[in-house]
């Protein structure tokens, strides 16, 4: 048996067989099921309609805004200190335009589509708010790359830091996001949250509140969800999930939102490898949790929690 070779002129051919499969059907019951999802789901704003918010021009756009937060160390190869203020300042204005038109999609669908003035005015003041937290933005994150320094004995530089670990970079996304988030940008905020977790590995909803000097080693897999609270100086490590435990339902049937339903972290706290922490549950300052725990109790202050096993951390005199 032969086989006859494949030719660009049988490629030719099946290409062009294609343009005559009839699809007609198809694409009237695809038409039909679209009209019918519009009709029964009135309450909820279809975004595409107009445009969509780009996911693409949105990457871009957070490429530019880490360059101008740290344009020696993420920006272009031909920034350099003679030049600096010129690239963040031509960098800024081309980021924060391209921001400004991917926030009017959003706004066509939480405002009135035809008041394209409040539209307008809307996204600009989004972000003009950004651009002025821009530098206490850098502020935080200052911190963040200095407690990632200190926690990690093989990190030999603050360059090294944020230039090569992912948890940094994540972290970043997320101080952006989370402002925009607040701003009411949800849809956008989400985008970049999304962004970051497909580069970095590490889920951090833009809701969740995050305090100074948080470090997040390895970082792979860290799950952290829309209503958790992390206080200061906290570290966690590769897997940790800050989830919610339970859904509650609403009478009509669908879950109900944005309720307060995952931990609260307070200061100075570790969480190891693989740990999970599930529902609105404290753990104390100065805890540690073990790795691969699976909590869903308030922890004290100053506890460490390895498996099944609980004790209070012994505060010798030196140490208050």
């Amino acid at each position: 048996m032969t086989t006859e070779p494949t030719s660009s002129t049988n490629l030719a051919a099946v290409g062009n067989a294609a343009d005559f499969w009839d699809v007609a059907g198809v694409v009237q019951e695809l038409a039909q099921i679209r009209h019918n999802w519009r009709q029964t789901n009135t309450h909820h704003a279809e975004y595409g309609v107009e445009s969509f918010p780009s996911r693409v021009r949105m990457a871009k756009v957070m490429d530019e805004l880490c360059g101008a937060l740290f344009p020696l160390r993420l920006g272009p190869d031909f920034v350099r200190l003679h030049n600096e203020n010129v690239f963040v300042t031509q960098t800024l204005q081309i980021a924060l335009s391209r921001l400004h038109a991917q926030l009017r999609l959003e706004l066509t669908y939480t405002l009135e589509p035809s008041d394209g003035q409040a539209i307008d005015d809307g996204a600009t003041r989004i972000v003009l708010a950004l651009s002025h937290q821009l530098p206490e933005i850098r502020r935080l994150l200052d911190i963040d790359i200095e407690a990632a320094f200190s926690g990690d004995p093989s990190a030999r530089s603050l360059d090294e830091v944020l230039i090569c670990y992912p948890g940094l970079l994540a972290i970043i996304h997320h101080r952006l996001a989370h402002t925009l988030h607040l701003e009411g940008a949800p849809l956008i905020a989400r985008i970049i949250s999304e962004i970051s977790h497909s580069r970095t590995g590490i889920d951090i909803h833009p809701g969740a509140q995050v305090g100074r000097g948080f470090f997040i080693d390895h970082g792979t897999g860290v799950v952290i969800g829309e209503t958790a609270i992390i206080g200061d100086n906290v570290r966690l490590y590769q897997g940790v999930t800050l989830g919610a435990k339970n859904f509650p339902v609403g009478d009509t049937g669908m879950l109900i939102k944005a309720i307060p339903r995952h931990p609260i972290i307070e200061n100075d706290v570790v969480i190891y490898a693989g740990a999970t922490i599930l529902g609105r549950v404290t753990v104390g300052t100065g805890s540690e949790i073990g790795g691969n725990v699976w909590l869903t109790h308030d922890v004290p202050p100053f506890s460490r929690v390895f498996q099944a096993r609980e004790q209070n951390l012994v505060i010798s005199p030196q140490n208050n």
